[in-house]
């Protein structure tokens, strides 16, 4: 059964909220932008430090993305818009 998106973005915000604790401790931050249960696409605004940080790529893979993918079966990838 698919998720309605309504439930779908609660979900991810709350593991986004999670992750935005470790973030946050690097003056950076994780905004929820769009979730699509159809595709399983996330797009997150990265804020604070983490914009410029030369980490972005790896937070975005292998941290929020694996995390995501982990925790709910339906997120299939997470994309970074401005």
């Amino acid at each position: 059964m698919t998720k309605t998106p309504e439930e779908f973005k609660k979900e991810i915000a709350d593991v986004l909220a999670s992750l935005n604790e470790g973030v946050a401790m690097h003056g950076g931050g994780i905004v929820l932008v769009d979730a699509d249960p159809v595709t399983g696409c996330v797009s997150v605004r990265m804020e604070g430090a983490c914009r410029d940080c030369p980490m972005i790529e790896w937070t975005l893979k292998e941290g929020i993305e694996d995390t995501l993918r982990s925790l709910i079966p339906e997120v299939r990838t997470v994309q970074q818009v401005e």
